[in-house]
């Protein structure tokens, strides 16, 4: 498993090696320039203990701080560098990830968790970009730091050497111990005030229910709650580094107490000078921040290995739902003709199908109501015509072509699907009207807001279709949200128009408008040509009576087939259907 993680982080830095490269050259000429340095005040100094000249002393000052600005100049550009490509995958992989979901089938999003999969798009990706960036960088620069400084301490004196960083081990054992600890609080921290942003999100959505029911000093307690949980995970944190970053100044200044101590005694016997020590002593301080570095750096790099997994088995989820590898090409304008042979679409882990050899033709420009108790699989019969949900060849047929054999772009231009809950994003209304045609005219959009009896409102509102849309259309009603999704689907030309439950939420008189302009768009058009083919799935039996033909689904089977005079005239699912709504529209009455 290591090594499958070295080569994940090969690959991600494969397409930028040059800059790495680059990078890694600028790190070992900072190493080089921060051994020089410690070597030349050495000289200095010893040189001054024999008489001096002030003007050499000077030259000398003037190399090393010519040579500590260079150091500092190369750092810099090595960390732009370094952290630039650590950067640079974040960006990539977040597009990568952004692209690979939006391929995914929409049932994958919902059982996976819309939560779980953003964690993996944002945080895991955050964590692989301090192992790409933070951490080589940092492992590249202990390395080199230890690579090039211990032989110099080592030339002027091995044991006082040694003895300098002896302590050092234990430095790195104690990063370790509360670098994890300080992950663990750090996450715990990250979920805690992820909770409070949630609360707060949830309670500013639903701020009308908490007043109508009285609630506010239930949410109060509960945001008080999740705070003091948040409150005592920032505490703990702060302890812990509170109390981690003394101790490695302490073990520090041990270590260089140790090398004074020790090095006063090899100076009054002559086998050390004062440049000697004083060089020693800057190799020592030099090493303390890559050695204390380098236990945040594993645990860094453990994590980000961790997280590379997490994102390589998202990205190695392919989408049950894709085009075939040779579409077969449509006609640029289809008819709208649909037909099913045998439908049958199993969820995965369901214990029975959700459609069950269904077969029934739409044709051109006919409009078509589907009804059913509840759990019938009406939805599952709209989701399955866009390819929603998983669909087996030869079983779904539009204009005469299999749906599968279709590319998903070709098939969903072909089908404008409206659901029951019509989507609606933070932009202007207008916007939101021609998502699906983004460069469409604004009378084109004006038409389709008055085919969907959604004009009246815009009229209303201070900003007309400049209207700006909260997040979800919370600032428009139900009715309103599911116009405006009916009104986008209208002004898609799409010959195939399939309503789930698209009128739900609307007024009866509004519904009924909005089926004769749905109607005439059934009608033929251009002489011979026919309008566009409706496929209505309703609960309201009064509003699929108006309808061409009823389709009629029970358990998931199609049990019955016709217009509403011919399915009352018979015993079956439809009769008890419409007698349960009539009886159910006088009792409102009569109420």
């Amino acid at each position: 498993m290591a090594a499958f993680r070295l080569d994940l982080i090969r690959r991600y830095l494969r397409p930028h090696r040059r800059t790495v490269l680059l990078g890694v050259a600028a790190l070992v000429v900072v190493n080089l320039l921060s051994v020089s340095i410690p070597l030349l005040v050495r000289r200095v100094i010893d040189d001054l203990q024999d008489g001096f000249s002030l003007r050499d002393v000077l030259l000398q000052a003037a190399l090393i701080m010519g040579l500590a600005t260079a150091m500092g100049a190369v750092r810099l550009l090595s960390r732009l560098l370094v952290f630039g490509v650590g950067r640079q995958v974040e960006a990539d992989l977040k597009q990568t990830i952004f692209d690979h979901l939006l391929l995914q089938e929409p049932g994958w999003v919902q059982t996976a968790g819309s939560g779980e999969v953003i964690s993996r798009a944002t945080s895991d990706v955050e964590n692989v970009r301090r192992l790409l960036g933070f951490a080589v960088l940092s492992l590249t620069n202990t390395a080199l730091a230890y690579s090039l400084t211990l032989p110099a301490m080592l030339s002027i004196d091995p044991w006082l050497s040694l003895a300098a960083v002896g302590l050092y081990p234990l430095m790195l054992i104690t990063v370790r111990l509360f670098g994890g600890r300080m992950m663990r609080q750090q996450r715990r921290q990250q979920e805690a005030l992820a909770g409070l942003s949630d609360l707060i999100q949830e309670d500013l959505s639903g701020i009308s229910a908490i007043k109508i029911y009285g609630q506010e000093a239930t949410e109060q307690e509960a945001f008080a709650g999740r705070n003091r949980r948040y409150r005592d995970a920032a505490l703990g944190l702060a302890r812990t580094r509170s109390t981690l970053f003394p101790l490695l100044e302490g073990i520090s200044s041990i270590s260089l107490l140790l090398l004074l101590a020790l090095g006063s005694g090899q100076l009054e016997s002559g086998r050390l000078t004062i440049g000697d020590l004083v060089a020693l002593i800057l190799f020592v301080e030099r090493l303390v921040f890559p050695t204390a570095l380098l236990g945040f750096t594993l645990n860094t790099f453990q994590t980000g290995q961790v997280s590379l997994e997490r994102i390589e088995e998202l990205l190695r989820r392919q989408p049950l739902i894709t085009s075939p590898a040779q579409p077969q090409p449509l006609r640029q304008r289809g008819r709208g003709a649909l037909e099913a042979r045998g439908l049958t679409v199993r969820y995965p882990e369901a214990p029975r199908p959700a459609l069950v050899d269904v077969s029934f033709r739409l044709e051109p420009g006919e409009l078509v109501a589907v009804v059913g108790p509840v759990g019938c699989g009406k939805t599952t019969l709209a989701r399955a015509i866009g390819r929603m949900v998983d669909v087996a060849p030869n079983e779904l047929w539009l204009d005469g072509v299999d749906i599968t054999r279709l590319s998903l772009e070709d098939l969903r231009g072909q089908v404008a699907l409206v659901p029951q809950e019509g989507y609606l994003f933070t932009a202007t209304l207008a916007d939101n009207l021609r998502y699906g045609e983004p460069d469409a005219p604004m009378q084109a959009v004006e038409t389709a807001a008055r085919e969907a009896r959604l004009e009246a409102d815009v009229k209303g509102f201070p900003d007309g279709y400049r209207t700006l849309v909260g997040e979800r259309g919370i600032t428009l009603s139900g009715g309103q949200r599911q116009r405006t999704a009916l009104g986008r689907a209208l002004l898609v030309e799409a010959p195939l128009l399939v309503l789930d439950d698209a009128l739900a939420s609307v007024d009866n008189t509004t519904a009924a408008q909005i089926l004769r302009t749905i109607r005439s768009q059934g009608q033929q058009q251009e002489g011979s040509r026919p309008g566009r083919t409706i496929l209505m799935i309703s609960h309201q039996l009064s509003a699929a009576a108006a309808c061409d033909r009823i389709l009629v689904l029970e358990a998931g089977r199609l049990v019955q087939e016709g217009d509403h005079e011919t399915l009352l005239a018979m015993p079956g699912t439809y009769r008890r259907l419409w007698a349960r709504e009539q009886a159910t529209e006088q009792l409102r009455a009569a109420g």
